[in-house]
């Protein structure tokens, strides 16, 4: 494939942000409102990344599409994590996903024959505009979410009542 496809743009693009908000979500404090809505565009982004790979083929399957399925994966089980209460869990599967974009990350950028190094020896500028450019994009969704999650009255975190389903 030696071509830049919508799909393959909008996968590059998707997985820019992943690779570029990881470390801001991964690192700030949690358990706040800026922290759950930056969440929701990291996910939706990896979503993006994941199917968007199922299109990207020239040579059929390939173990990223494998690493795309089991991100799903855990994308499912690191919400179900939260919304049970174990933070742990949840953790655990956020930080494991953006290690594994990293690595599907490293053998795009380091395969020669991949569009990575291609554009990056024929087209460095507009590599290095479209990281920039994505870059400034995520500061500035951080930014405002921050901000505008600072303005709102968080909502007290409901305690889940005992089960007297089986008593």
């Amino acid at each position: 494939m030696d071509a830049f496809t919508p799909v393959i743009t909008l996968h590059a693009l998707a997985a820019t942000y992943v690779l570029l908000l990881g470390p801001l979500q991964i690192l700030r404090r949690r358990r706040d409102l800026a922290h759950r809505l930056v969440g929701v565009t990291w996910v939706a982004a990896i979503l993006i990344v994941c199917v968007s790979s199922f299109w990207i083929a020239p040579d059929g399957f390939s173990w990223l599409h494998g690493l795309s399925i089991w991100t799903l994966v855990c994308m499912v089980a690191a919400i179900l994590g939260i919304r049970a209460g174990q933070v742990s869990v949840h953790r655990g599967f956020m930080i494991g996903s953006y290690v594994g974009t990293l690595s599907a990350f490293a053998f795009a950028a380091l395969v020669p024959v991949r569009l990575i190094p291609q554009l990056l020896r024929s087209e460095p500028l507009i590599a290095v505009l479209t990281v920039l450019g994505v870059g400034i994009l995520v500061l500035l969704v951080h930014v405002r979410v921050v901000r505008s999650a600072g303005q709102r009255p968080q909502r007290p975190r409901r305690e889940r009542e005992p089960s007297t389903a089986g008593a």
